[in-house]
């Protein structure tokens, strides 16, 4: 039986995830996203999305000990990441030549993303990222419903 369904809901989809402390708090981010994205069906570089993701995760724990949680919104036409820790100074974007080592992941957020930023919370900051959906997604109302084969329905 085939069935015609929309892509993806309008609605907002939102998934809050407290990662695991140390090295293997990015490793477990990037999947989170990764994972969010191909459920969600959402139209955007997953390549640059789970990037993006393992810059900030990288900065909160390098920078910060303690905790961090992942955030994933997507509504409005866009996919937010925000990442949460429990440090109070806030990220400085740097000019770092090309060849460095370190002192670059933000200026890959600033550049590959529609939107970043960071702001104050009642235990540290947040830092976040925003992709906009690639054009012709659902979202733009250019992509109709897709068939989806189900099977003993």
């Amino acid at each position: 039986m085939n069935v015609m369904v929309p892509t993806r809901s309008a609605e907002l989809q939102q998934c809050r995830v407290r990662l695991a402390t140390g090295p293997a708090a990015a490793a477990e981010a990037r999947g989170q996203v990764r994972a969010a994205i191909r459920a969600w069906d959402v139209p955007v570089d997953l390549d640059v999305a789970v990037l993006l993701t393992s810059e900030l995760v990288t900065n909160a724990i390098r920078h910060e000990p303690g905790e961090a949680t992942l955030t994933i919104n997507c509504s409005g036409g866009q996919l937010r990441v925000d990442v949460y820790d429990t440090g109070c100074s806030l990220p400085v974007l740097v000019d770092a030549p090309a060849d460095a080592e370190a002192g670059r992941g933000l200026m890959l957020v600033a550049t590959l993303s529609a939107e970043w930023g960071f702001y104050r919370t009642p235990a540290g900051k947040a830092v976040y990222f925003t992709l906009a959906f690639e054009p012709g997604s659902a979202e733009d109302g250019e992509r109709g419903p897709r068939e989806v084969q189900t099977w003993g329905l």
